[in-house]
């Protein structure tokens, strides 16, 4: 990611039966986020799936 990109700091994360997390995607707002994993637990999948907010880091 560079300066001129949006920052996108709510990530999706999914985990899997054998307690292996994956990011699914990153978000701008909450809501955006909370509305994907509302979509992919729809789909009945056993798979548990989260938001977390990740802060950007500076170097």
């Amino acid at each position: 990611m560079n300066d001129s990109s949006p920052p996108l700091p709510w990530h999706v994360i999914r985990q899997d039966d054998n307690g292996n997390r994956y990011r699914v995607g990153r978000y701008a707002t909450r809501a955006e986020a909370e509305k994907v994993v509302a979509g992919l637990e729809a789909r009945g999948h056993k798979q548990l799936y989260w938001v977390e907010h990740l802060e950007r880091r500076t170097v």
